[in-house]
């Protein structure tokens, strides 16, 4: 097969692939932008939920991902919580009933997890190599797991940030980061 080819199929494969996912979520109470800010919420870290780290993560405007979590804080699934110290600066949190809404599984999950397992390894690799390079030539930010990224240090049962100097709850470490360096 040609190298344009390649491209050609490897595009719409993904394409169609986010568009079949894309119509599952649509057969809830939230349109696929709505269940894609939430999900994106209920993995990131508490440094990495507020409106702009959302945008960034989703690749949208400021303006478009505000409405987006003003319309699921409206369904009481994220609410908002605003800094101690500043308070123009707000996060957002996953509640319960959000949690709740997350916690079933996609037709994706489950034919990935029925995939074996080189297989899947090789495909999360490929598609991870995919995507860094698409927000390297971008400028975007890679949103990394914490415990992956060159700034964080553990000390066997807790992690620390060394670029936001603060411990990290066990917990904190396996979540997404919007700092995240490799």
């Amino acid at each position: 097969m040609s190298e344009q080819n390649d491209t050609q199929t490897i595009r719409d494969l993904v394409d169609r692939l986010t568009r079949l996912h894309a119509a599952e979520e649509w057969n809830g109470p939230l349109n696929p932008s709505q269940f894609a800010a939430l999900s994106y919420l209920a993995r990131a870290n508490r440094f990495s939920r507020a409106p702009s780290h959302v945008a960034d993560f989703l690749a949208t405007t400021r303006g478009t991902a505000s409405q987006t979590l003003k319309a699921l804080a409206r369904k009481d699934l994220i609410e908002e919580t605003r800094s101690e110290t500043d308070k123009r600066s707000i996060r957002y949190d996953v509640t319960t009933e959000g949690r709740s809404l997350l916690s079933a599984p996609s037709e994706l999950d489950d034919v990935v997890s029925r995939l074996p397992a080189e297989v899947a390894a090789s495909l999360a690799g490929s598609l991870k190599s995919l995507v860094l390079t698409m927000l390297h030539h971008r400028g975007g930010r890679s949103f990394g797991i914490c415990n992956t990224c060159r700034h964080h240090e553990t000390d066997g049962t807790k992690g620390y940030c060394r670029l936001l100097q603060v411990p990290l709850t066990a917990s904190e470490t396996s979540q997404l980061c919007h700092e995240h360096a490799s």
